[in-house]
């Protein structure tokens, strides 16, 4: 009988610690910057973003989407000859962004086209939101579509963010253009996309 005793008792003191209240909650952890190309949490838009409001699910590169193609021969030929004269024009780069999706490189083209929307940009809201996505879906390290640029041009691109301004991307561009002029191009005028439409714009000039 003393010992059921002395096993109740035990059983009680025993209760307080199994029926507790629960631990405080630490303090939240900080915010992590997944602007900053170089991974640091001290990114200068980093609190801005926290209070603006979630901004439209339309992206940049819903910019010019492809659509069906009707260049002229004279206009097929003159892209063999000029990388320049085929960015310049709408059917060219929607043809060559084609290409492009086929080797998963399509965020070359699309990062240029959007650096260029930038660059047309005279509002300075409008500037920072187009500067801010451009940085998000281009430059950041965390964005699946992430453009190969240097580390001079990241560190320039970073210095800007401070105040953005339309021609803050203009070395990037630059950087990603060489690379598809030298890189993707020559792939292009060899590939099935481009060689098909030329031979089907040279027989339907025969037939007329």
């Amino acid at each position: 009988m003393p010992q059921s005793v002395s096993g109740s008792e035990m059983r009680k003191r025993q209760q307080p610690h199994i029926e507790g209240p629960p631990q405080a909650a630490g303090p939240p952890r900080p915010n992590t910057c997944c602007l900053c190309w170089c991974g640091c949490c001290k990114c200068l838009w980093n609190e801005d973003r926290v209070e603006r409001p979630e901004r439209p699910p339309c992206r940049m590169d819903s910019i010019e989407a492809p659509e069906e193609q009707h260049p002229t021969l004279d206009e097929l030929v003159s892209w063999a000859r000029s990388f320049e004269q085929m960015m310049r024009s709408v059917e060219g780069r929607n043809i060559f962004r084609e290409f492009l999706r086929s080797e998963y490189s399509e965020e070359n083209l699309l990062f240029w086209m959007a650096c260029e929307e930038l660059k047309r940009e005279s509002n300075p809201t409008t500037i920072e939101e187009k500067a801010r996505i451009i940085y998000e879906d281009y430059v950041s390290i965390l964005s699946p579509k992430e453009v190969s640029l240097d580390s001079r041009v990241r560190e320039g691109i970073n210095q800007s963010l401070a105040e953005p301004h339309r021609l803050m991307y203009e070395d990037a561009q630059l950087q990603i253009y060489t690379l598809m002029h030298r890189d993707s191009f020559p792939r292009f005028l060899n590939s099935s996309v481009y060689r098909d439409l030329l031979d089907s714009k040279r027989r339907s000039c025969l037939d007329t």
